[in-house]
């Protein structure tokens, strides 16, 4: 199993949207946001919101078997809390364009023991 982590800035001024989408599928769309992620092969998902100089940014960290399976499924799917999710957190929250190319794999640099 792979441990992933990238971070996604927010489009200026939609920080607050994020957090209630956010909100949702910790709540009233939580079992469809479960199944979605099952579906898309993760085991575990954590994320944090860091505000810096330059903007607010969705640190995400993930745990699954293949990160860019993982982004495959999530850019493609065609379940609709999946369709919600590209709408309002990737398009609408993070000005993503999924018409385009999937994002690279980080490189992984290890610093630790």
């Amino acid at each position: 199993m792979a441990s992933y982590a990238f971070a996604m800035p927010l489009v200026p001024g939609k920080t607050a949207t994020w957090r209630g989408y956010v909100a949702e599928m910790l709540s009233a769309r939580n079992s469809e946001y479960k199944e979605s992620r099952r579906r898309a092969g993760l085991q575990k998902e954590e994320v944090w919101l860091q505000s810096t100089p330059m903007g607010d940014f969705a640190v995400v960290h993930f745990e699954c078997d293949d990160p860019a399976k993982v982004f495959e499924r999530l850019l493609t799917s065609q379940e609709p809390f999946d369709q919600w999710f590209r709408d309002k957190v990737l398009i609408e929250s993070h000005g993503f364009d999924p018409s385009g190319p999937p994002p690279p794999i980080n490189e992984t640099i290890s610093l630790g023991p």
